[in-house]
């Protein structure tokens, strides 16, 4: 790995324990300039996660709290009359931030939760008529637990696209759950845990990735795969165009934090069910994520990997 991502790895690592997995997807998906939904029952580190990568990338943090009486412009903000000043200003919202952590997304209404589509898909907020762009990165981790669906409103489909991956933190096993009580024994790390990046040098990756070279033959093997999801028997609607973009760019980060220039078909195979399975709509009902995944892995299995030199262009 990259020696600036493995410095990000090392310091999550101090905080997080045991799921390296799931701090590389996610870093990838930030060099991949997209969305993370992470669905887990609480007190998995959800939110330390996300705190983590924001305090060693330097950048800056909000969460939002999600509630069923949440307004649209507790989001993004709204325009508040000052008697001093004889105007109207700006309150911004917590969604001018780099980092957004949206704890229990699902707990707020669907109107609220579409006050999000507009700032993950174009990166700007629209108040009053007036739209402002974001700061870069600009990146949103949202969290939802899968036990209680009392007073929950799922994601709609349109809302579930908007990300690019689908995580979970899960238990840690005997091994790892003793070092997490040694780690927070006496003080909690991430109180101590100082930057390992800049958000300039976070952008610059992210530049990079953009280019990392995608043949012919790889380009075709994500666009077998996506036709394979539409062909499904029990798949309603399969993954779209959006999806297999999301897929590459993911694929591309990965590839970039391996140190290549270039995507082979294992990058796209060990994200494809993070990136897709959340996009397969069941003809009878979604939500489904671990039949989702299962398909997702025999179509990886059935669909034939090609083999050539990745790195040769033309």
């Amino acid at each position: 790995m990259r020696e600036e991502m493995q410095k990000v790895m090392d310091n999550v690592g101090k905080v997080i324990i045991g799921r390296e997995d799931v701090v590389r997807k996610l870093l990838a998906a930030i060099l991949a300039d997209g969305h993370v939904l992470l669905e887990d029952v609480p007190g998995t580190g959800k939110t330390k996660l996300a705190k983590a990568i924001a305090a060693s990338l330097g950048i800056r943090m909000a969460r939002i709290q999600f509630t069923p009486d949440m307004l649209p412009a507790d989001i993004t903000g709204l325009q508040i009359y000052s008697r001093q000043k004889e105007r109207f200003e700006l309150k911004k919202g917590p969604v001018f931030t780099n980092i957004l952590l949206a704890d229990e997304i699902n707990r707020a209404t669907p109107r609220t939760q579409a006050g999000l589509l507009e700032c993950m898909e174009e990166r700007q907020v629209t108040i009053d008529g007036e739209t402002l762009e974001l700061e870069r990165p600009f990146f949103v981790i949202a969290t939802q637990n899968p036990v209680e669906t009392a007073g929950t409103f799922p994601l709609p489909e349109a809302q579930t696209d908007r990300f690019m991956m689908k995580l979970a933190m899960g238990f840690p096993d005997r091994e790892e759950e003793t070092a997490i009580l040694q780690a927070y024994s006496s003080k909690d790390p991430l109180e101590e845990l100082q930057p390992v990046m800049t958000g300039q040098e976070l952008l610059a990756l992210k530049e990079e990735a953009q280019k990392v070279y995608v043949h012919p033959l790889v380009a075709g093997y994500l666009a077998d795969i996506a036709a394979a999801t539409r062909k499904q028997e029990k798949v309603a609607v399969g993954v779209s165009p959006r999806g297999t973009l999301a897929l590459m760019r993911a694929a591309k980060a990965m590839a970039c934090m391996e140190g290549r220039d270039y995507l082979i078909p294992d990058d796209v195979k060990a994200l494809a069910p993070d990136v897709l399975s959340h996009r397969l709509i069941f003809a009878y009902g979604s939500g489904r994520q671990e039949e989702a995944r299962r398909m997702m892995e025999e179509i990886l299995a059935q669909v034939p990997v090609p083999v050539e030199d990745f790195g040769r262009r033309g």
